[in-house]
Order: structure tokens, then sequence, then C-alpha cells
């Protein structure tokens, strides 16, 4: 009897939690409160949430229409931005609203939360336009760089850049050195070799035309490590830069 009466209390106590639950669900199962923008939800849990499926992006897209996110509030006004972005949103692969977003910024018994930009959810077109979304660096390394972000950094992570330089010149021997070495002026755009190479320029012209060379302004195009193997690098094109006076 003894037992058959703690099943039955066991029983009750489940049917009135998830009872609970479901009447007063913000106090029972809410993580934590929402953000202001969506304070007045607090209590319809059921706004956002599935029963027994979690939070569903057709319920967010009822009233953040994807074709207005960025550009109006949910109310049809306009947004206005200190600078101009870009709609990303609608251009996203996939209608994930969680993958970015969480309306409940600290739960309570967790740290607080946050979430990245995962840039996979991007249409492949648009993640070769960075700067539709980013401004481009300001600094000396970057400035007047006209190639795309791609070919040194990754969308995962600016750091660490995987920049390839032995695609150009291979730094080995005695090019090992720093990069203003060559970059005078830290322009990256341009190089030159006669820095280190104090050669003679109308003795190296003369010298490259008994080889039928006419052109030695991009030493690279030849010359692409410190063996100075004159073949090595025929047929491959150099990386655009001009050699400096």
């Amino acid at each position: 009897m003894t037992r058959r009466w703690l099943w039955t209390a066991i029983g009750l106590f489940l049917v009135a939690a998830i009872a609970a639950a479901f009447l007063w669900p913000h106090e029972m199962v809410s993580p934590g409160n929402l953000r202001p923008a969506h304070a007045a939800l607090e209590s319809d849990c059921f706004a956002c949430h599935v029963p027994f499926q979690g939070v569903s992006a057709d319920r967010c897209i009822a009233c953040h229409k994807v074709a207005d996110i960025g550009k109006r509030t949910t109310r049809g006004l306009p947004i206005k931005h200190e600078r101009p972005i870009p709609p990303f949103h609608q251009v996203l692969t996939e209608k994930n609203c969680l993958a970015c977003h969480s309306d409940h910024p600290a739960p309570r018994l967790t740290e607080e939360s946050s979430k990245t930009f995962d840039h996979a959810l991007l249409t492949p077109v648009m993640r070769g336009q960075c700067q539709s979304c980013h401004q481009a660096p300001r600094d000396a390394q970057h400035k007047g760089l006209d190639l795309p972000c791609a070919q040194c950094h990754q969308p995962t992570g600016w750091k660490p850049s995987t920049f390839d330089h032995s695609r150009y010149f291979l730094l080995d021997g005695d090019h090992r050195v720093a990069c203003v070495t060559c970059h005078t002026g830290q322009n990256y755009r341009r190089y030159t070799c006669y820095g280190c190479h104090e050669h003679e320029q109308a003795r190296i012209k003369a010298e490259h035309e008994e080889e039928g060379i006419r052109n030695i302004d991009n030493c690279v195009r030849c010359h692409r490590s410190a063996r100075g193997d004159p073949n090595e690098g025929e047929g491959r094109e150099g990386h655009g830069g001009e050699e400096g006076d």
C-alpha cells in the first residue's frame, strides 16, 4: 500500500509540474529575462516557442519580415544607421535565427550567452564581399592594397592571416628579412631588390638583353628564391608589384 501511495504522489507531482510549466512557463522554465526590445513578451513564451520543439524561426519572421530586417522596424518605420549596413539577412542560405540570436542574453544559472556570426550562413557570392559589412583596415600594411580579403584572411577569424609569400617569392637564405627591406615605406604593392643587391641597372639590363630578356622591371617574374634560378619562374605570373628605383 505504501509503495502504491508513493507512486501516486510522484505521478501527481509530475502532472502538477507539467501543468505549471504550461500555465506559468515564464516562472517555471524561463532561462532569464528577455532583451529590452522583447520585454513585452516576457509572459508569452509561445510567441516564440513551439511546445516540445523549441524556438521556431517561422515565429520570428512572422514579426521580423526578412525583406525588412535592417531596413525597417516591425512597425514599418525606417531604421537609421550611423553607417550603411547591407541587408545581409536577405542573402542567408537558411532561416536560422538562433544561429546568431539569443533573446535570453543572461541565463539565470549559466554565464551570459554570446553567439558569433557564422559566415557560412551567407551565400558564396556574399562571402567574398567583406567590405560591404566590414570597414577596410587603415593601417600601413593594408593601405593601398587592392586584393581580395580571402587571399590572406578567412571568415572564421581575422587572425591568423594565411598569406603565402612563397607563392610570389620564397623567403629563404638571406631573404629572411623584415618586410620593409624590400617593401620600402611599407608600400606592399611595390618592392625593390636594389636595397640589398646594388646592381647597376644599365649593366643588368644589358646582360639580360643578351639572353633575350628585355623587361627587368619585375625580378620575381623569373627569380623566385635565393637560388636565383632564372628558369624557376618561367611561365608563372608574378604578383604584379613593380620594382622601385
